[in-house]
């Protein structure tokens, strides 16, 4: 092949292998792979489905593609459905965690076209045959031990693993998770605002500025006022000066017209 690109294994099973002589030879069924160094050998596809034969290709037999064949040079290898049974794969073996427990299944692969090296594989939860499913990535690195079909890791959980595709669940329990994080950062926030509030001290009124504190002397009080039961109003009468406010407003009578 002339590119270097990854190729996922499911797309190219999901092509045609079409022959330089122009002859059509199926669609893929299955991987060739050789677990133990994680590389994918070639792929094997039907030519009949009225025939049990199945055809088994190189990898470095392929030289093109289109969006739905895959040109192929040389012939094929022939063999039958026992045989291909035989062949070791990692493909829709249980993956275990790290107490044993069943944490999926390996459902697909990506690898280098050139070389075969697989990049990692692909772990769905659930039946990886089901559309839509979430995939995980799993490097060899994070593979323990490989037994006919079960894979022992090292993991807690799926969620150890990064997120190559999310189902529509997946998705929804994503956003819903977004947004409960947001929802309590702002309630963490608002907390932290109350209490900062509540920590702040009252507010006080303005006080009058003591005479202590002014550089000014204090201003001069007037003795009270003694109490009438201690003064009599008749002591400071005068009677000339009763007579001549009397006198003074009969003449503004007289005076006046409208009177």
């Amino acid at each position: 092949m002339g590119s270097s690109d990854q190729l996922l294994l499911s797309d190219l099973l999901q092509h045609t292998v079409r022959c330089d002589l122009g002859l059509d030879h199926g669609p893929g069924v299955m991987a060739w792979m050789h677990p133990p160094v994680h590389r994918l050998l070639g792929w094997v596809s039907r030519p009949s489905a009225l025939r049990m034969t199945r055809e088994v290709w190189r990898l470095d037999q392929c030289c093109g593609f289109t969006d739905d064949q895959v040109f192929v040079r040389g012939e094929p290898a022939v063999t039958d459905p026992t045989t291909l049974d035989r062949l070791p794969t990692l493909l829709n073996a249980e993956l275990l965690d790290r107490h044993g427990e069943r944490l999926g299944a390996v459902a697909d692969l990506v690898f280098d076209p050139t070389s075969g090296d697989i990049q990692h594989y692909l772990v769905s939860r659930s039946d990886p045959r089901l559309p839509g499913t979430s995939r995980w990535r799993l490097t060899p690195d994070r593979i323990v031990d490989q037994q006919p079909g079960v894979v022992s890791t090292g993991l807690d959980g799926l969620d150890d693993l990064p997120l190559s595709r999310s189902s529509v669940r997946q998705d929804l329990l994503q956003r819903t998770q977004r947004w409960r994080d947001q929802l309590r950062d702002i309630g963490d926030r608002a907390g932290d605002r109350l209490e900062g509030w509540l920590d702040e001290p009252p507010w006080d009124e303005p006080s009058e500025p003591s005479w202590q504190d002014s550089a000014e002397p204090p201003p001069q009080r007037r003795p009270p006022a003694p109490s009438s039961d201690q003064v009599d109003p008749l002591d400071d009468w005068d009677d000339q000066l009763w007579d001549e406010q009397q006198q003074r407003r009969s003449r503004s009578r007289d005076e006046d017209p409208w009177v």
